[in-house]
């Protein structure tokens, strides 16, 4: 399917009044891989316009928090999706260094935090609220957390500070890292069978919450600097006593050097935003019709060309 898919896209170019990739270097775009799904399939899709414009892409697995230092020093050359609440800190310390520019946001507005299915709200009724959570922590206990509730939050590298929330706000919980993203969908719907009460860490957009309808906990709300002075949020003595950004951001950046050396590749890049609904549609199907990420990839284009015919226009 992907040379079908790639002369799709490339027929589209053709028509275009441009010289599109006659400008840009021959030289591979680097093109990150992280370890969930959404990302996956956009960087796949996103490789595969740049493929169909001409230009030679390359995909190399990344840790998510480094990948901004990389990007700063050309190593690798974008990023497509920059969550406030995940990687905010790690782009903005960047940023601040020089060679990463801010390439604009997505359409869609994410939310990252403690998140639980309803059923665990039947069982524990003062939920939303963190304090009822707390109230309710030995509903959430298991062999390896002893007398304290687990909340089963993402993986280490994701870097979402769960044992400093817990610890700034004196929470009954023990934080216990998924190893994937996968191993967080399993815990899930290992629950729903009996409808065991869990917390873990979810984000929307994500196509979880079409399967699973639930909940993010409410903590105190984020005001800025909660993640860098004691003295913002409830705890005066401690960070991280608040929660996520409620509405937060998708940003994509790239190396200061791409506009010049791929001005073409660039110019589509600064136009494509991908909105919610699309970016659980990706995650869906890899995560549920268990397609492979590069399939996947194709199979939106496919259906997508009046949402990417936009961007390259």
């Amino acid at each position: 399917m992907k040379k079908t898919t790639t002369a799709l896209v490339a027929g589209v170019l053709a028509a275009l009044p441009f010289a599109g990739f006659a400008q840009d270097s021959s030289d591979p775009i680097v093109i990150p891989i992280h370890n969930w799904s959404s990302q996956i399939v956009m960087s796949n899709v996103v490789g595969q316009i740049f493929e169909a414009n001409g230009n030679n892409v390359e995909f190399v697995t990344t840790d998510s928090q480094a990948v901004y230092e990389s990007v700063r020093l050309g190593d690798v050359t974008l990023e497509m999706e920059v969550w406030e609440g995940a990687f905010g800190a790690s782009f903005r310390a960047a940023m601040e260094k020089g060679g990463i520019v801010d390439v604009g946001d997505h359409d869609a507005v994410t939310r990252e935090d403690w998140w639980y299915p309803m059923w665990t709200k039947d069982a524990c009724p003062g939920l939303p609220d963190w304090k009822a959570l707390n109230e309710c922590a030995a509903l959430f206990t298991t062999a390896e957390t002893g007398d304290k509730g687990r909340y089963l939050d993402g993986p280490v590298d994701w870097l979402k500070h769960g044992a400093e929330r817990v610890e700034a706000l004196d929470m009954n919980f023990t934080v216990v890292n998924a190893g994937s993203a996968a191993a967080l969908w399993a815990a899930i719907g290992a629950a729903e069978a009996d409808k065991t009460p869990i917390v873990v860490f979810n984000w929307t957009p994500n196509f979880a919450e079409a399967v699973w309808p639930g909940e993010f906990v409410e903590f105190p709300e984020w005001v800025e600097g909660c993640d860098k002075d004691p003295a913002v949020g409830p705890n005066p003595n401690a960070l991280y006593d608040c929660g996520n950004p409620a509405k937060g951001y998708m940003k994509k950046a790239a190396w200061e050097g791409m506009q010049e050396k791929w001005p073409s590749a660039y110019s589509i890049l600064e136009q494509i935003s991908f909105t919610n609904p699309q970016i659980a549609q990706m995650a869906k199907m890899v995560d549920i019709d268990e397609m492979e990420p590069e399939e996947a990839a194709e199979v939106w284009l496919e259906e997508n060309k009046d949402v990417w015919s936009a961007w390259v226009n």
